[in-house]
């Protein structure tokens, strides 16, 4: 199935206002987000580009512990 392209920018604004993401910060095109479940933390970092590569985006999802089902459903 084709998905819609997102931005770099799209994801941080979807994984911190349905994820509980928070940014921490950014260095050059990298914003890195955290966030604490269940006692442990969880850091991802989401590149700043137009358009993010379906596999990158799932790399940033792989190391946020998001299903990608999840994450679409929110998109």
């Amino acid at each position: 199935m084709k998905r819609k392209t997102l931005s770099g920018r799209e994801v941080v604004k979807i994984l911190i206002a349905s994820f509980d993401f928070e940014k921490v910060r950014q260095r050059g095109s990298h914003i890195i987000l955290r966030k604490y479940s269940a006692g442990q933390k969880i850091v991802t970092v989401v590149p700043d580009h137009r358009e993010l590569d379906r596999f990158t985006l799932k790399g940033v999802l792989d190391l946020a512990e998001i299903l990608e089902r999840n994450f679409w459903r929110k998109v």
